[in-house]
């Protein structure tokens, strides 16, 4: 008899591992395997390099269809179409040549852990951001990058690529061969003639506790001549998210050439950038970034104006600037409005804060993913279908690294400083959650919409009338619904201003008129002038091109 217990209990012992171990399978069967990639320094890198180590995926039929001759040459993301190619990424610190290491593209991954993509085809490359700015600038001199490699997944092989080309240097001052001739005529001129400024700013050093320097280039009218007395009024500009120093060309370019045409007043152009390590700092005094716009009033200003036949007082500056650039120009108009003559801003980023591109940052339980009902935010629309959602553009972006990208922009702007000396989010990444206390400090010191109503008693008199803001129906960005909560403050006010809901344009065409792609800015160019010299009998020329 106990032999025989024996015997049932091995066969029961046996039974049960087996049924464990059978399970084990199926469940390690329906779990699914990380997906890793080998990425090594090609031999010809002389040094160790440091940076952001960037994979990225797109379907190989898909990316063959939308390549030229069906051969792709590079995978890269599109903000305007994010979940097209599925980025991985990790950080490095130190690539030695010929070192390999692993990157885990289920572990820092967007849209989802690659693990989760559909089986198939796929062609891969790996790109190292030396500078960490790919949020800003994509992909940049300097940056290591590896050929296209076909992959097929899942596969149990591990792909190897290889960081063998280094991104070289482009000149900025060469403009496509599809850009009229006219503005390549100009661009060259420009790059003979024009002057560049690299001011040095005694605040913004104290702040940082090392040299920031200020850029911009300066374009100067027809005929200016610096032993003359002759002075002119100045426009200054400024580019948007995305925009720096060498992107400044093809809208100089075109102030160049419309002033030598005489579809343009003569007047001196600045041309500010306003980018940094952390995004486009926005001239806004910032706790994160310093002080920019103390930095530009008091400081280059000045400097400039020592330096150039400038009109040099409050009816002679202008400020004209798109998209994060047009927020800055109407930010440097309502803190300073005794200095500036006038805005001009097209297109800008929230001066409402009710309106963030579509979601209340300030209603209960405010959420930047979710509406009330549950359905998604959209942030990206062309031709009025959605194609980018607010948590899609912000997951991407915290993929492809914390500096950089438009969301961190606003916060190193806009938001306190938290204990880790960075600037606290004013949402969470995972879930779309805004946080009231960081909310309640973007209220109080950015809403530009809420500083006018709180001030307008003591702004009046140097502010009103000089904000004029052009934007499209269809804005790509959902960017017309702060524009008109601005305009009903305003209204509400009682205050005298320009705003233009201009039918069906977006945040690309804006400046359209005709086959004119830049038009506007004539326009625009001619409204300044005649506040700066009221009784000029000077008159644009047409172009009959145009």
């Amino acid at each position: 008899m106990r032999s025989r217990q024996l015997v049932l209990s091995a066969v029961l012992g046996l039974s049960l591992f087996a049924g464990v171990y059978t399970y084990a399978r199926e469940q390690a069967q329906t779990v699914p395997t990380h997906r890793f990639f080998h990425v090594q320094l090609g031999g010809d890198e002389a040094q160790p390099v440091s940076g952001r180590l960037l994979l990225f995926a797109e379907e190989a039929n898909a990316a063959k269809a939308g390549a030229e001759n069906g051969a792709v040459t590079e995978v890269d993301t599109n903000p305007f179409f994010p979940t097209q190619t599925a980025i991985a990424a990790r950080d490095i610190d130190r690539l030695v040549p010929g070192q390999i290491i692993d990157i885990d593209a289920d572990g820092q991954a967007f849209p989802d852990a690659w693990s989760k993509l559909p089986p198939g085809d796929y062609v891969v490359q790996a790109v190292l951001d030396v500078h960490r700015n790919y949020n800003y600038v994509g992909r940049d001199t300097g940056d290591i990058v590896s050929k296209v490699v076909s992959v097929h997944l899942p596969d149990t092989d591990i792909p190897t690529l290889t960081l063998d080309t280094t991104v070289p240097a482009h000149d900025p001052w060469t403009l496509p061969g599809s850009i009229p001739k006219p503005l390549r005529d100009a661009a060259e001129t420009l790059h003979k003639q024009s002057p560049s400024v690299d001011f040095v700013s005694p605040s913004l050093t104290q702040f940082w506790g090392r040299p920031i320097h200020m850029l911009a280039h300066v374009v100067l009218p027809p005929g200016y001549d610096p032993s003359s007395s002759t002075r002119y009024p100045t426009v200054y500009y400024t580019h948007g998210f995305g925009g720096n120093y060498d992107r400044l060309v093809r809208p100089m370019a075109y102030v160049q050439a419309g002033m030598a045409s005489g579809e343009m007043p003569p007047m001196i152009w600045v041309f500010l950038d306003e980018s940094s390590a952390t995004g486009t700092h926005e001239f806004a005094d910032s706790v994160n970034n310093g002080p920019w716009g103390q930095a530009l009033t008091t400081e280059l200003i000045p400097y400039l104006e020592s330096k150039y036949h400038m009109d040099a007082n409050v009816h002679g500056r202008f400020l004209n600037g798109h998209s994060s650039g047009g927020w800055a120009t109407l930010w440097l108009q309502t803190r300073y409005p005794g200095i500036f003559g006038g805005t001009w801003s097209t297109s800008p980023d929230p001066s409402d804060f009710h309106d963030f591109t579509g979601p209340d940052l300030y209603a209960a339980h405010a959420n930047v993913y979710r509406k009330p009902d549950g359905t998604p935010y959209p942030l990206v629309r062309d031709k009025g279908k959605v194609i980018a959602t607010f948590e899609q553009f912000a997951k991407m972006e915290r993929v492809l690294g914390p500096y950089g990208g438009q969301m961190a922009s606003f916060e190193w702007v806009f938001s306190p400083r938290g204990k880790d000396g960075r600037p606290e989010p004013m949402f969470d990444r995972d879930t779309g959650d805004v946080d009231p206390q960081v909310v309640a400090y973007w209220h109080d010191h950015y809403d530009i919409a809420h500083r006018l109503q709180a001030n307008w008693p003591t702004l009046k008199s140097d502010l009103d009338g000089k904000i004029h803001l052009f934007v499209g129906t269809a804005d790509t960005f959902y960017l017309d619904g702060a524009a008109h909560r601005l305009k009903a403050v305003l209204d509400g006010l009682g205050a005298h201003s320009e705003f233009r809901f201009i039918p069906g344009r977006t945040h690309f065409d804006l400046y359209q008129v005709g086959d004119d792609r830049f038009g506007l800015i004539h326009e625009i160019s001619w409204a300044m002038y005649a506040v700066a010299r009221p009784d000029s009998k000077l008159k644009p020329k047409v172009n009959q091109a145009h």
